[in-house]
């Protein structure tokens, strides 16, 4: 891996994607969803950040996902840190507009312990992750503990991601995508937003 390679990452995941060609195909298996990628200024972190959300295409002021994402070079793959927002509702809509994502600092986030991804280049013009190894990111769900596993795939213009949440006795799936991973294409870029490498 390489800064190169980190650039070309957050490059690939800044914009705005949608799975609407996916939605309409099979409707019955998957909502239409739009996920965005916002770069954080430079400042934020003094290194390379995004924000994020994801929410359904009929309730976009109401997003059932948010985070805040550290892209870290460690020489063989690339780790992005994930963060939970304090009071997340009160910034949705921050990857559409940017006078709210503004109002975001660091003093508004926690880390999200062992819920990291770990990437890495798959040839010229993909790079694949998954969560760090352990099965210790934790999420409660339908009142039962389970841990994430989630795989995602990045390349120029296209997003996809499968996550679900296993039970952490039994080891069998209680939430997330029974019909495999959900594909996006991008809207738009906000690799413009950047900060230079």
């Amino acid at each position: 891996m390489s800064n190169l390679d980190l650039f070309t990452l957050a490059q690939w995941m800044s914009g705005e994607f949608s799975n609407l060609s996916q939605a309409q195909e099979k409707p019955r298996e998957f909502a239409h969803i739009r996920v965005f990628f916002r770069p954080l200024p430079l400042d934020f972190f003094g290194c390379i950040g995004l924000y994020s959300e994801q929410a359904y295409d009929y309730d976009l002021w109401t997003p059932y996902r948010q985070g805040i994402h550290r892209l870290v070079d460690r020489g063989d793959h690339i780790y992005i840190e994930n963060y939970a927002l304090t009071d997340a509702l009160r910034y949705a809509g921050s990857g559409r507009e940017p006078s709210i994502l503004e109002t975001i600092t660091p003093d508004l986030i926690q880390p999200r312990a062992h819920c990291g991804m770990v990437f890495r280049r798959q040839g010229a013009d993909r790079f694949a992750g998954t969560v760090e190894p352990g099965n210790q990111c934790f999420i409660e769900r339908q009142g039962r503990s389970t841990y994430l596993k989630s795989d995602v795939d990045v390349s120029d213009g296209h997003w996809s991601s499968w996550d679900r949440g296993i039970d952490c006795q039994s080891h069998e799936r209680v939430w997330g995508g029974e019909h495999g991973p959900t594909h996006f294409d991008r809207c738009r870029s906000f690799a413009s937003e950047l900060p230079p490498t």
